[in-house]
């Protein structure tokens, strides 16, 4: 027979083979593109090893046709592919990878029969590998929650239980699973047989506080803090491990829900004060955590040393960390503790009265008041020795307790500091100096660089902005091609495509005239808006009247760049306030007039604005300036300017009284009806001052003529909160810029809005009166909801003090009336006047709360929370400033009966201003 015979004999027997090879895989490939999904464990049955490879090409490929795909037909075959899958990889590795897609997120199949009877087929040693390799991974790339296939396995196979927190989790959600009628939690647990493996494991886990907490029924073991209390004590599960694990989990710190779920599982597990001794150490450590765990390590502590289980040491250790503490409660439960310790073991007086003189520096005076009574009851007991060491500790009281610890003492307790024939030495922040911006940049790659910076930032700096628009404009002119090149790498890492229909124009869009460098031209003309013939390009639905005035500046610069007309910009402020010496800009000036240049119309308008006072030399330099220009800026210098604008209080919603809602019913901005501003018409003319004609945008921003909070909103959108940007508008005029920012400023004291406060420093270290609108907004940050934001408050409050600026009469009196109507709370301005007299600004707090008595006292209710911490305070500075003089509030408090705590201060202060 000839060889050519035998191949084509081999050939056919070679195609009829593979014919016969590939019926059964093209059957299957069929099925999962439109079969059903019973039929393809019988399908895959009948393929061998080498036909299931075969398969997977195709189905990668449908893989990828679907993934954009979520129709109802499309989800089915993604089913069916899934199953499919699973049964042809070999490898564990694929399988496990294959069944963790994301792209089979969505939908309950891990719970599918077909799939189990698949997997099942698989070897056991397959199996095995690959749940094991699914429940190491990471829980977000389940995909679908592969848990039901992971527990089939190893209930089926009797393998390892996997303990990470993808499996732990999915235990979890598996045994809570409300469907159908059930069992308590305690009950379905303690027929697991997974619980004594992975029930140790929740301690681990992170954000499981909501589940830990979450009762199912009203019956008692459908929590997860109970059933794990029940397993623990019916033996399921080490108690001693969970007792262990339990505290170690609540010292590791975390979130306070997971904090008060684990705490809640402590309970549940109800060590024994034999247990509770053996951790003492863990348990002396709670105390320095959340709140509620150290009002429980108290608790438990003050517990065991009653029974006499802990050394004696114990309690001065846990006095050492709670007494420091600022809650209150705690603070008096210590100090309860150390009473009953003395008076159960009076030979323990030595060092319980040690352990209460630490209270001696709490920052509230009434329970430094307490911690003195605990010591003077036990100090007979304690001896002589101890004496020395708590007149020591009592240099720290409050001076209102000075000369009752120095009769006890034995010893004058205070110094000079008390002695008002010595006087005060009023420490206070230095004034604020001048911020130069740097030199203008020099090259395109520093200002690639200063872009780049200016881009990454969270709220980029007044001065980095100003920079690099001016260096935009600057290096155009020398070479714009260069420039193009060095920014074209931060294009590509910020790209910018517009602002969007809703945005304010923010410092972010300086993108727009970095486009314009890069020869971009945008589907509308760069100067649409300025020349009136359309839709600005940087000017959304909500822009405020700031975002407007930023975005023609960056639209005038973007279109001088097209032209390449400008050597520089005139608005660059040569301070970081936004500030603009008044010489620098008449030698800019001076510089177009010799280039022969003609100023654009936004840039002049805010370089007017930006710019201060001039002395002679510059009106004399100014008025030697030939061009329109020239001829307006000296005109603005000689005649002063934009004229302060003082604000009067005027009361817009007669007969409602002064009040802090709570409800959205009315007009929101309306809960702030104590006042609006009235503002003469800044510019509101078609000519400013000055006989010229700003820009339509910086008319915007001074127009307004009504007197009311109403025309005060019109300046800015309600959604969106000054930024630093805004004020560099009008560095000089701090008092019109409070009176327009009224609303938000006060969103931080009546509607605990957080961050509303952050810029009040700004305001503080801006030029211009300081009157009642900027004392205004300073009292809301003081009564501010947030710490920071308070914190900020006082920050501006030392700085206006510094300045000498700050009115302390008029502070004193709007915060008192704030108080007395409920806007500002007591408590909240307490705890802002002691941060500032704790800088050693006693005298500036003594001159705000000293007017603010009589509103604080005559018209607020007595029992307001925190109004005897402020009397308290008061107090302290007015000892230690030396200031006398009767208050006729507080006489009359101080004669009142009874001994409330606000009565109690009360006749502290006035025997303080009596001498």
């Amino acid at each position: 027979m000839g060889r050519s015979e035998i191949t084509g004999v081999d050939r056919a027997e070679d195609t009829t083979a593979g014919a016969d090879r590939r019926g059964p895989v093209d059957e299957l490939l069929t099925a999962v593109r439109s079969g059903r999904l019973a039929r393809i464990p019988e399908l895959l049955a009948a393929l061998d090893a080498a036909q299931r490879r075969d398969c997977l090409p195709a189905f990668k490929e449908l893989r990828r046709e679907l993934r954009q795909d979520w129709s109802r037909e499309a989800v089915e075959a993604r089913a069916r592919l899934l199953v499919a899958g699973a049964g042809c990889h070999a490898g564990p590795a694929g399988a496990a990878t294959w069944l963790a897609g994301g792209d089979f997120s969505g939908r309950q199949w891990a719970r599918n029969s077909v799939l189990h009877q698949v997997i099942e087929a698989q070897p056991v040693e397959w199996q095995i590998e690959v749940v094991t390799r699914l429940a190491a991974r990471p829980t977000r790339s389940w995909g679908s929650s592969m848990y039901p296939v992971i527990e089939a396995v190893v209930r089926r196979t009797g393998c390892e239980v996997p303990r990470s927190e993808a499996f732990v989790r999915g235990w979890m959600d598996r045994a809570d699973d409300l469907g159908g009628a059930r069992p308590p939690l305690a009950e379905k647990l303690r027929e697991d047989g997974f619980a004594p493996v992975l029930l140790p494991e929740v301690f681990e886990l992170a954000d499981v506080g909501w589940q830990l907490t979450c009762r199912y029924s009203p019956r008692p073991g459908d929590v997860w803090t109970e059933a794990i209390g029940a397993l623990a004590a019916a033996g399921v599960v080490d108690r001693a491990d969970l007792l262990d694990r339990c505290l170690a989990r609540l010292l590791r710190g975390g979130k306070p829900a997971d904090q008060r779920a684990f705490l809640e599982v402590l309970r549940a597990l109800d060590p024994t004060p034999g247990e509770y001794a053996a951790r003492v150490r863990d348990v002396v450590a709670l105390l320095d955590g959340l709140s509620v765990l150290a009002g429980h390590a108290q608790e438990v502590l003050a517990g065991l040393d009653e029974a006499g289980l802990v050394e004696p040491e114990v309690l001065a250790e846990a006095s050492a960390v709670v007494l420091f503490r600022s809650e209150k409660k705690l603070v008096r439960a210590q100090l309860a503790w150390l009473e009953k310790a003395a008076r159960r073991s009076p030979e323990r007086s030595g060092p319980v009265v040690l352990a209460a003189a630490e209270a001696f520096g709490h920052p509230d005076a009434a329970l430094q008041e307490r911690a003195l009574n605990v010591v003077a009851r036990h100090l007979k007991a304690a001896g002589p020795a101890v004496v020395a060491e708590l007149r020591s500790a009592a240099e720290a009281l409050n001076p209102v307790h000075h000369q009752r610890a120095g009769e006890l003492f034995g010893a004058p307790v205070g110094g000079d500091e008390d002695d008002p024939d010595t006087g005060w030495n009023e420490l206070l922040p230095p004034a604020p100096e001048p911020r130069p911006l740097d030199a203008p940049i020099a090259s395109a790659a520093e200002l690639a660089e200063e872009l780049s910076a200016l881009l990454a930032a969270r709220e980029p700096g007044v001065a980095a902005f100003e920079r690099v628009l001016d260096g935009l404009v600057r290096l155009t002119r020398l070479d714009r091609r260069a420039l193009a090149e060095a920014v074209e790498p931060v294009r590509r890492a910020h790209p910018w495509s517009g602002t969007g229909g809703w945005g304010d124009c923010t410092p972010r869009e300086i993108l727009y005239v970095v486009a314009a460098v890069a020869g971009e031209t945008p589907p509308w003309k760069l100067w649409d808006y300025l020349g009136g013939k359309g839709r600005s390009a940087l000017r959304g639905a909500r822009t405020t009247v700031h975002g407007a005035v930023l975005a023609a500046r960056l639209e005038e610069a973007a279109r001088q760049i097209v032209q390449g007309s400008l050597p520089y910009l005139l608005a660059t402020p040569t301070d970081a306030t936004g500030a603009l010496d008044a010489a620098v800009l008449v030698e800019r000036i001076a510089g177009y007039e010799a280039a022969d240049v003609t100023p654009g119309k936004a840039d002049l308008s805010q370089a007017l604005l930006r710019v201060g006072a001039a002395d002679e030399a510059v009106l004399a330099a100014a008025e030697a300036l030939g061009s329109p220009a020239g001829r307006r800026v000296a005109h603005w210098l000689r005649t002063g300017g934009l004229p302060g604008q003082p604000s009067e209080r005027v009361l817009f919603a007669p007969g409602k009284g002064l009040r802090r809602a709570n409800v959205y019913g009315d007009r929101w901005w309306e809960d702030i009806e104590r006042i609006a501003v009235a503002q003469p018409g800044i510019g509101a003319g078609p000519k400013g001052p000055g006989g010229e004609r700003l820009t339509a945008e910086l008319r915007a921003l001074l127009d307004g003529t009504e007197p009311s909070v109403a025309r005060a909103r019109t300046v800015y959108d309600w959604s969106w909160r000054p930024v630093e940007h805004w004020f560099a508008m009008l560095p000089w005029h701090r008092e019109e810029l409070a009176a327009r920012w009224l609303d938000p400023f006060a969103e931080g004291a009546d509607r605990d809005e957080r961050g509303a406060a952050r810029h009040l420093p700004l305001l503080a270290e801006a030029g211009g009166p300081a009157g009642l609108a900027l004392h205004l907004a300073l009292a809301y940050g003081l009564g501010a909801r947030h710490t920071e934001d308070r914190t900020a408050a006082v920050d501006a409050l030392l700085v206006l003090a510094a300045r000498g600026d700050l009115d302390g009469g008029l502070l004193g009196r709007e915060l008192g009336a704030l108080v007395a109507c409920g806007t500002v709370m007591a408590g909240r301005l307490g705890a802002a006047l002691t941060l500032a007299a704790e800088t050693g600004a006693r005298a500036t707090v003594w001159s705000v709360l000293g007017p603010a008595l009589p509103g604080l006292l005559g018209a607020a209710d007595p029992s307001t929370r925190g109004l005897g911490d402020l009397i308290a305070l008061a107090a302290d500075c007015a000892r230690r400033t030396g200031a006398r003089g009767p208050v006729a509030e507080v006489t009359a408090v101080a004669e009142r009966a009874g001994s409330g705590r606000v009565v109690k201060e009360a006749r502290a202060l006035r025997d303080v201003l009596a001498g």
